[in-house]
């Protein structure tokens, strides 16, 4: 249980900003032994891997803070937030050490899966949200809305790797997010459909 948990945080890290959770896990498996990368994933801890991280990740936190150019970011993120969260969920065995979770080391395609469609979704939820608050705050809440979630993502790797129950709050948190994201959505397009539908009478 802990093993999927600790994978569904770091996967939905992921989906907000694809470099800070796989910093977090090459960081957190070089320095301590929170996190023990598995056969095949040592290259994540690698000195080389983690500074082109980093400078992958300030490039990310500059360009998703300018309009206009925060959506020509996530459309090329839609490949690399989702890929992110396969690396992230697979390479983790920490907490499957814990909970002495054999299935999900034996199938690692499983990890693959579902940190792809994980990552994939809060990335969409991500992407649909930010061309509505860049419409009403007239492009002055993207740098605001782009450091939430960076923080987020930040705060929600931390919790995957060090205390992976409370990942259960963070999904039920994600799962509200997503419910007024798609309400506000929604209401835009209908209300904006209105006037054009009168209009033509």
């Amino acid at each position: 249980m802990l093993a999927t948990l600790t994978g569904l945080g770091l996967s939905t890290a992921a989906g907000l900003n694809a470099y800070i959770p796989l910093l977090a896990v090459g960081l957190a498996a070089r320095l301590t032994d929170a996190v023990r990368l598995p056969a095949g994933y040592e290259w994540l801890a690698d000195g080389r891997v983690l500074a082109v991280l980093a400078v992958l990740l300030l490039a990310e936190l500059v360009l998703d803070k300018v309009p206009v150019v925060d959506h020509v970011n996530d459309m090329i993120q839609t490949a690399v937030r989702p890929a992110a969260g396969g690396v992230v969920f697979a390479a983790t065995s920490a907490a499957a050490e814990v909970d002495g979770s054999a299935w999900m080391a034996a199938n690692p395609w499983a990890g693959w899966l579902l940190g792809i469609a994980l990552a994939l979704v809060v990335h969409l939820m991500k992407a649909t949200a930010r061309p509505v608050v860049n419409a009403t705050t007239a492009g002055v809440g993207a740098p605001v809305i782009s450091t939430v979630e960076d923080a987020g993502s930040v705060g929600i790797s931390l919790v995957a790797i060090f205390l992976p129950v409370l990942v259960l709050l963070v999904l039920a948190a994600l799962g509200v997010f997503a419910w007024l994201v798609f309400r506000t959505v929604r209401r835009r397009t209908t209300r904006d459909g209105v006037p054009r539908s009168a209009g033509g009478h």
